[in-house]
């Protein structure tokens, strides 16, 4: 006779994976008590738990990444103890939020005491991150660990290489030490999986951390990483940016090296749709810069052939010989944004005024309003069934707000694939008329990241300010500028609705409890014109002076 063996359930998978991650976990860094239910938020509880040492706050809250490379670097700190510190936070984080995946705590702290080692036999660093700890998403494969990106099917299947721009980290001599949470099928604007379960917002757990960088953001946001890598195909770094107030930035596809990544489809499959972009998450933008900075100095187009050879220095930046001249775009056409957003780009306008900023309005609905409807087209070629496929393995179902949404479509035939990418080249060439108007060029725009503040779970609207900026492949950043307050409850929506995706977004404003957005983070997204990294760098440091100019600082000064 012969037997056969019976398929192992989602559900056991995922017990089997917590166990895993939890032995991971030093004993002594658990936590003994965990906040109740009437506690929503969570930002002071590191610093109350008892489990980092005075020494240990100080290296997790007092720097930048930028700075802690140069203490490391000039022997003030050890990376052994920096990289401890940040693995004690990220336990800490993830026991409250539920942030990471995969836990590299061991390896990493022997990796530090080797570059600590390195130093200390007089060799120079192995690059601008040397003994730096780098949080990465789940996509990224990391040799000996999973990217199941929290499906069942790809679970206890470990990579058996690097993603490049893991290899380009390390060679940069960074440390990784955990990869983070992400929603399932990698498409919803939260972070929900079957496998890991669901990412809380430690600013308020009753609002998203969003998606689908979403762990990224809730690590970030607790201090238990100083630099994250995210991805972004619709939105996916900016808004976990705006979510837990930091600074993140979707590059063009071209400009970082993306190759070596799980995303649940089959390899390439996204050069028929709309490529993804890596991009950086972090507390700062001389980080961001730092990032941008040490990925192109490691020559990563010698390994990856979708990058272009592009030195940081090499790429264009902002004009010396007049004044900077910003845009302002309220609006899409798709969904009215509510008064807090509307006051928030005037704020900002103002401040960038008083800085000597030329700021100019500018209304491109006519073209913002194509892009979401073919975007999502383009998202759907493929009909999902290499997705479905993999839930299907071990008769995993889809998350709750997926399992309305989704569903196994016929994969859309040649001629149809080819009239999407037709009306792309078309509205791309028509956007290019955007960046001058009657007195010269404009460098930058800002615009809303969403038309509604950061929305209960699960509850996230219109992903038109996000990705009509990956169909364009516009490099797009966040800069956060303040909390929502009890001055922000005011005004209403006006005019009359401008369909669907408008009557949601009213909904989460009118007749809703405005009181659920207290405390929640407010940014603004920049945008330049395609593969103008170093521009929006730029921009974006001016528009975070512009807002903080007059305020107190908080942590490391640019």
């Amino acid at each position: 006779m012969t037997s056969t063996s019976v398929p192992e359930t989602w559900q056991s998978i995922s017990r089997r994976k917590k166990e895993e991650q939890l032995s991971r976990i030093p004993k002594e860094w658990i936590l003994t008590e965990k906040p109740g239910s009437a506690v929503t938020i969570y930002m002071d509880i590191p610093q109350k738990c008892g489990l980092l040492t005075k020494e240990e706050l100080r290296i997790t809250e007092e720097f930048d990444a930028t700075a802690l490379a140069e203490e490391i670097r000039m022997g003030r700190l050890k990376s052994v103890d920096v990289v401890r510190a940040f693995c004690k936070r990220a336990a800490i984080a993830h026991q409250l939020t539920n942030c990471l995946t995969e836990i590299l705590f061991i390896s990493a702290l022997s990796r530090a005491a080797h570059l600590d080692a390195h130093l200390a036999s007089g060799k120079p660093p192995l690059g601008p991150l040397h003994g730096v700890p780098v949080s990465l998403k789940d996509t990224f494969k990391i040799r000996g660990y999973d990217a199941s990106i929290g499906i069942a099917s790809l679970c206890f299947s470990p990579a058996k290489e690097n993603a490049i721009l893991v290899d380009t980290l390390l060679s940069a001599g960074a440390v990784l030490y955990c990869k983070t949470n992400v929603p399932q099928t990698l498409l919803a604007l939260d972070s929900h999986n079957n496998v890991f379960g669901r990412t809380l917002n430690p600013f308020n757990t009753r609002v998203t951390p969003g998606g689908s960088s979403g762990g990224e953001g809730a690590l970030l946001a607790m201090r238990g990483s100083v630099l994250g890598v995210g991805t972004d195909v619709g939105g996916s770094i900016r808004i976990p940016a705006m979510c837990s107030s930091l600074y993140g930035l979707k590059p063009s596809w071209q400009r970082i090296p993306y190759a070596g990544q799980e995303s649940g489809s089959e390899p390439e499959a996204a050069k028929l749709a709309i490529p993804a972009s890596a991009g950086p998450l972090a507390h700062s933008m001389r980080d961001v810069e730092l990032f941008f900075r040490t990925v192109t100095g490691q020559r990563p187009w010698e390994k990856d052939p979708d990058v272009l050879p592009s030195p940081w220095f090499s790429l264009s930046s902002l004009p010396r010989d007049r004044k900077l001249r910003i845009g302002v775009v309220r609006r899409d056409g798709i969904a009215e944004p509510h008064p807090p957003i509307h006051n928030l780009l005037s704020q900002v306008s103002a401040s960038l005024q008083s800085s000597g900023v030329q700021v100019i309005e500018m209304d491109i609905t006519p073209l913002l309003s194509q892009c979401q409807s073919l975007t999502n087209a383009m998202f759907g070629i493929y009909g999902g069934n290499y997705m479905f496929d993999l839930l299907e393995k071990t008769n995993e179902p889809l998350s709750p707000w997926l399992a309305g949404k989704l569903k196994r479509k016929s994969a859309l035939p040649l001629h149809k694939v080819r009239e999407l990418h037709a009306k792309r080249m078309e509205l791309q060439r028509k956007f290019l008329e955007i960046w001058r108007d009657g007195r010269g060029e404009i460098d930058a725009f800002i615009c809303p990241v969403a038309p509604h503040p950061v929305p209960p779970i699960d509850k996230w609207g219109s992903v038109s300010f996000t990705s009509s900026f990956v169909l364009m492949d516009y490099p797009a950043g966040v800069v956060p500028v303040k909390a929502f307050g009890k001055e922000d409850m005011a005004g209403e929506v006006e005019g009359k609705s401008l369909g669907r995706w408008d009557e949601m977004n009213r909904k989460l404003w009118t007749g809703f409890d405005r009181s659920v957005y207290l405390g929640s983070p407010l940014g603004v997204q920049v945008v330049v014109p395609r593969l103008e990294e170093r521009k929006l760098v730029e921009v974006m440091t001016v528009i975070d002076r512009a807002v903080k100019r007059g305020e107190k600082e908080v942590g490391p000064k640019l």
